[in-house]
């Protein structure tokens, strides 16, 4: 399985480069267009003449990108086969667990419920009295 995946990381990191070297070393269509109003040389095409069909660094370029899709198909496929073993996975697995507060927690076989203290308030004895109160 790990073969695989290495194999369609391979394909699909050539296919990457080789798609950019070859639509770097193409020329668009704004040049043709360009050369058709008087900015171009002797051998350019006219505006509205034929352009030629697909020539062979197009078509190569459809061809990669035809085998980067299916490369990055294959690595999303297989790549989500993959198993991981218990324990080792993230750390929300670990958030699923819900837990109980001391307060919410009752002793086993006891008729009792939990009983929740409240912090005495200080009812101001001290400096800050105002006398005649």
């Amino acid at each position: 399985m790990n073969i695989l995946l290495t194999l369609f990381q391979a394909v699909q990191i050539l296919t990457a480069i080789a798609m950019v070297v070859l639509i770097l070393m193409q020329h668009g269509k704004g040049a043709d267009a360009g050369a058709a109003f008087g900015g171009g040389g002797a051998g350019s095409a006219s505006l509205f003449g034929a352009s030629g069909s697909a020539n062979f660094l197009s078509r190569t370029t459809a061809v990669l990108a035809a085998v980067f899709l299916a490369s990055t198909l294959g690595l999303a496929y297989f790549g989500n086969l993959r198993t991981t073993p218990t324990g080792s996975g993230s750390v929300l697995e670990g958030a699923a667990v819900p837990v109980q507060s001391p307060a919410a927690q009752q002793i086993p076989g006891s008729r009792e419920t939990p009983v929740t203290v409240t912090p005495a308030v200080p009812t101001g004895t001290g400096a800050a009295q105002i006398p005649g109160q």
